[in-house]
C-alpha cells in the first residue's frame, strides 16, 4: 500500500505542477488559425519535450546533487519553496501573468516551428517546478523497484493526459468555460500549495537529523 499511495502521490503532484488545464487556453490561443497538421505537429512535439525533459532531470537527478554539492534536503526546501509561490499564483488565478508575457506570445506565434519546444514545451509545461519535483522524488524514492520507477510513470501518466487535454482543447474549453478552468486550477493550486509545504518540512527535519 505505501508503493501505491507513492504512485499516486507522485502522479497527482506531478500532473498539478504541469498543469495542462491551465496551460490550455494559451496553447488555444497560440495555435489559432493553424492548420490541423501543424496543430497535431506543435502537440505531439510539446508533449514529447515534456516526457524528454522531465526523464532526463529525473534520471541526472542523484548526479546533479553530487557535482554541485548541496543535499537532497537543501533542494526539498528550494523546491518547496518554489512551488508554494507557484501554488499561491494559481490560488490567485495569476498563473497567466506568470507562465507567458504577451511580448512571449507574440514572438511564438512568429516562430511557428518553435512554439513546441518554447514557449509550450518549455517553461509552460516542464517548467521549473516540475523538473525540481521530479528530481525530488526520484532522489527520496526508496530503495525499491516500484518506487524507482514511479517518477517515470508518473511522467508517462502526465504525458499522455496532457496529450489528450491539449487535444481536445477546444471543446474541454467550451465545456468548462474561462470560470471552470480557474476554479480547475485553483483546486490544482491548493494541492502543489501542500505538497510544497511538506517539501519544506521535510527537507528542514532531514536537514536538523543529519546533523
Amino acid at each position: 500500500m505505501s508503493d501505491l499511495y507513492f504512485y499516486l502521490a507522485i502522479v497527482a503532484t506531478l500532473f498539478a505542477i504541469v498543469d495542462p488545464i491551465g496551460t490550455l487556453p494559451f496553447y488555444v490561443s497560440l495555435t489559432a488559425g493553424f492548420t490541423a497538421e501543424d496543430r497535431n505537429v506543435i502537440l505531439h512535439r510539446s508533449v514529447l519535450v515534456v516526457a524528454v525533459v522531465l526523464s532526463v532531470f529525473a534520471l541526472a537527478g542523484r548526479a546533479i546533487f553530487q557535482v554541485f554539492g548541496f543535499t537532497l534536503f537543501a533542494f526539498e526546501i528550494a523546491g518547496g519553496i518554489l512551488l508554494f509561490f507557484v501554488a499561491f499564483d494559481m490560488l490567485r488565478g495569476e498563473i497567466t501573468k506568470v507562465r507567458l508575457s504577451p511580448e512571449d506570445r507574440e514572438e511564438a506565434i512568429a516562430r511557428r516551428d518553435e512554439l513546441s519546444v518554447v514557449p509550450l514545451g518549455i517553461p509552460l509545461l516542464a517548467g521549473p517546478g516540475a523538473i525540481s519535483t521530479v528530481m525530488i522524488f526520484e532522489g527520496s524514492a526508496p530503495d525499491t523497484l516500484l518506487a524507482t520507477v514511479a517518477t517515470f510513470v508518473a511522467i508517462g501518466v502526465t504525458c499522455v493526459a496532457t496529450f489528450f487535454i491539449l487535444r481536445y482543447g477546444p471543446r474541454i474549453l467550451e465545456s468548462l468555460g474561462r470560470v471552470g478552468i480557474m476554479a480547475m486550477t485553483r483546486v490544482l493550486g491548493l494541492i502543489l500549495a501542500a505538497v510544497g509545504v511538506q517539501f519544506v518540512i521535510e527537507g528542514i527535519l532531514g536537514a536538523f537529523a543529519a546533523h
